[in-house]
């Protein structure tokens, strides 16, 4: 038994970093569990960038929306109808989300956020969207978006919709 513990705490005590504070305390980490750590910390990070978008969505701060939109955002939406397509900066962004305020006179809403995860900086949304038009038309549809957050904003973002036929039907070309 000696044979096989000696031999294993070598190798781990020559794999150590040099000490870094976590609480502010020094700790040592293993090379693995650092990397686990720091995947850890960009996922929380990512997936607090995304939930305070969208909670800002859910309450129309633009400010705040502004302020996590990277202004070269690449936004892919999905279908054939007026606003789908990529959009490739936050005016264009902006543009199209007005144009979407405009034709449901206000009344397009985030009802729900039902799932959030994150893999590395990228996280995924389970989301629902709510909106009558002047003509009577219903919008009631789950989305799933993909977020890549890049330093505390969300450069990209790729929307897939449940149910493209009914957005079709309903954003019209």
């Amino acid at each position: 038994m000696k044979t096989i513990i000696i031999p294993l705490m070598l190798a781990l005590s020559q794999s150590a970093e040099k000490p870094v504070l976590i609480d502010n305390q020094p700790t040592v980490l293993y090379p693995q569990l650092h990397k686990q750590l720091n995947t850890n910390t960009m996922e929380t990070q990512s997936m607090q960038v995304v939930r305070t978008f969208l909670t800002a969505v859910q309450q129309g701060d633009q400010a705040k929306l502004a302020s996590l939109i990277h202004p070269s955002i690449e936004w892919s939406q999905p279908g054939n109808n007026r606003f789908s397509g990529t959009k490739k900066s936050s005016t264009e962004v902006f543009q199209m989300v007005g144009g979407m305020f405009q034709a449901t006179d206000n009344s397009l809403a985030l009802t729900d956020i039902n799932l959030l995860t994150a893999n590395g900086n990228s996280v995924a949304c389970l989301i629902h969207w709510k909106a009558v038009q002047p003509n009577g038309g219903i919008l009631d549809v789950d989305n799933i978006d993909v977020y890549t957050v890049e330093n505390g904003q969300i450069v990209k973002a790729k929307v897939y919709s449940a149910d493209v036929a009914q957005e079709d039907n309903f954003w019209l070309k």
